[in-house]
């Protein structure tokens, strides 16, 4: 499992600042809490380009998946409403 982890959290590295930081301080902060399930849907989040990603976060512009639409939502945009990035 440490190496599934190890290669999530080299792919939360990202282009767009705003992205990686919020991927970052949540993987640093909430893999050990995520399901196996959470950690597969996570890794397809993880597929979307940093433009689309911060367009859903940040401006409500749907990605066209419901369960990577709820799995951000859930996790993710928490972290960028606390501002813990």
């Amino acid at each position: 499992m440490t190496v599934e982890i190890n290669r999530l959290q080299w792919k939360c590295r990202r282009g767009m600042r705003e992205i990686d930081l919020l991927l970052r301080e949540f993987s640093r902060n909430s893999f050990k809490k995520l399901s196996s399930e959470d950690l597969l849907t996570f890794d397809e989040v993880l597929n979307y380009d940093d433009q689309t990603l911060f367009d859903f976060i940040f401006k409500n512009q749907s990605i066209g998946n419901e369960s990577h639409e709820a799995f951000i939502n859930k996790h993710l945009k928490k972290f960028s409403k606390q501002g813990n990035f």
